[in-house]
């Protein structure tokens, strides 16, 4: 078996020809960020040329900068020594890593400390790093780019939320528009006086001049961005039960946020912690958290609301893209990225997409994606033990790092896979998330598996198409026509998976072969 080399005169259709061994995305691979935030210090490096964000390392230390800013004008001095520790140490490991380069930033607690230029010059004089203090508003143009690196072409708002600030950004056509910064971080908020009945007061006031600088928007999807979100957010999974504790893409309504924020309110925040996994420093920032999300919802009522696990660093990694591989779909590009890396037929998954599409004439471009997803990684995880190769199909589809994937879409991604390897789906562990399927979703990832596995079993070359199947649904009819070049590969195993195929999809059956 080879791949063919002549990749310019292949159809790419779609999604268009992969970019990642272009010079221009190879160039991303190993993106170094540090971000230097109130509440914590981050290192993540970034292997950005498969489009998808893969986090190569991500360590976060919590530093608390910005703890007690308001009231004595300059950054925490516990906080300072260790994120001075911690800049140090992301040094050390950048350049045992061969970075090219490494890009720091320093938000909200850096830029408003009066000590905040002297903590640069520190960073500078014993790293060598050179950290970039960014305004609020740029802060938000960051954010905002991060969620556009998951969410190509997206409208709504994004709210990011650190420990001294919080900043909104407009989206629309995939583009960053009007940007605003406030001072309603909890670490601001835990230093107002009056307990929480004159916080609940102060975060209603600069909300609603919030809402008037971003011109009484009302009705939009909402991005929430920031470990305090995602903490409320996992929360919320805890409290209804959720079973796919994946926090990017994450769904909650303005009634589902209500009953968290009261859930949080009532419970005892170290048993919540506990069984959250939820830090202790970030724990405590989660009440004030969610009175500032309960008045932003009440505010702003958004038509629904998204958690983002892409941000600020995600958003320095977009800066860098070039415009083209911006516009790609994240999802086909980093499930090609992996085929590429892992599969034993690199290139296959194109002659299955076109091999299996038929059997779909009206699916649409968001399930046209997920086929093709699902077609590029049939194969990635070939190494794993055959008797479990179906669970890490599933696991790996489910909760993977992957961009532009609504949860129900990542079930059916991942039941499609594991039907790839094995006809028996029923009784496993997974059951749970394959209620948030419907009876329809659950039929398609059989059909789509079962196609891919009778497939696999007709490799030929990467850019040799064995056959085609049509499909009749007025008249129940499949037919299978291969060329007589590859009529050997249709043995007893084959002839097997065609009729199950044929049986998953109440059809019958035929076979042809062509000159």
């Amino acid at each position: 078996m080879t791949q063919s080399s002549n990749v310019e005169t292949i159809d790419w259709g779609p999604f268009g020809r992969p970019l990642f061994e272009d010079a221009a995305a190879k160039g991303l691979s190993r993106v170094g960020v540090i971000d230097v935030g109130s509440n914590s210090v981050r290192l993540v490096v970034f292997d950005g040329a498969a489009r998808s964000p893969a986090y190569f390392y991500n360590e976060k230390i919590m530093c608390a900068l910005g703890a007690g800013l308001t009231q004595t004008g300059h950054l925490n001095t516990e906080g300072r020594l260790r994120a001075l520790s911690a800049i140090r140490r992301f040094a050390a490991l950048a350049e045992g890593m061969g970075l090219p380069t490494l890009t720091a930033v320093a938000t909200a607690a850096v830029r408003e400390a009066s000590d905040g230029k002297d903590f640069q010059d520190h960073v500078l004089r014993e790293t060598g790093i050179k950290l970039w203090i960014i305004d609020g508003k740029e802060e938000a143009r960051l954010s905002a780019q991060g969620v556009l690196l998951g969410w190509p072409g997206s409208y709504g708002l994004v709210c990011d939320i650190g420990g001294s600030s919080m900043e909104l950004a407009d989206l629309a056509d995939g583009r960053v528009g009007r940007r605003v910064t406030s001072a309603l971080g909890p670490l601001k908020l835990r230093e107002i006086k009056g307990g929480r009945k004159a916080i609940k007061a102060h975060v209603r006031e600069v909300i609603a001049k919030l809402h008037g600088d971003m011109n009484n928007v009302t009705g939009m999807r909402l991005f929430l961005v920031g470990g305090s979100w995602r903490a409320i957010a996992r929360v919320d999974m805890e409290r209804r039960g959720y079973p796919l504790t994946v926090l990017h893409e994450y769904r909650m309504s303005s009634r589902q946020i209500s009953k968290t924020a009261e859930y949080i309110r009532k419970s005892d925040l170290q048993e919540l912690r506990s069984r959250c996994n939820i830090s202790d420093s970030r724990m405590s920032l989660v009440p004030l958290a969610s009175i500032v999300l309960k008045e932003l919802i009440r505010t702003f009522k958004p038509k629904d609301v998204a958690v983002s696990s892409y941000g600020i660093r995600e958003g320095m990694l977009y800066e860098q893209m070039p415009r083209e591989l911006r516009e790609r779909d994240p999802l086909i590009e980093a499930c090609r990225f992996a085929e590429a890396k892992d599969a034993r037929l690199p290139g296959f998954g194109r002659v299955l997409y076109n091999f299996v599409k038929p059997l779909f004439p009206r699916a649409n471009w968001q399930r046209k994606r997920i086929i093709k997803a699902a077609c590029l990684l049939h194969d990635v995880s070939w190494r794993a033990h055959p008797d479990y190769r179906a669970e890490v199909t599933f696991d790996n589809a489910t909760r993977a790092n992957l961009g532009g994937l609504k949860h129900y879409e990542r079930i059916l991604l991942g039941l499609a896979l594991m039907n790839r390897y094995t006809s028996k789906t029923g009784n496993s562990r997974f059951e749970p998330l394959f209620e948030m399927l419907d009876e329809a979703q659950i039929k398609e990832a059989e059909i789509l598996g079962r196609a891919m596995r009778l497939g696999a079993m007709l490799w030929l070359t990467a850019d040799e198409e064995p056959g085609t199947l049509k499909w009749k649904p007025k008249s129940r009819e499949l037919t299978l026509r291969l060329t007589n070049h590859a009529r050997p590969l249709f043995g007893e195993v084959a002839e097997a998976r065609f009729a199950a195929l044929a049986a998953a999809m109440g059809a019958t059956g035929t076979v042809k072969f062509t000159k």
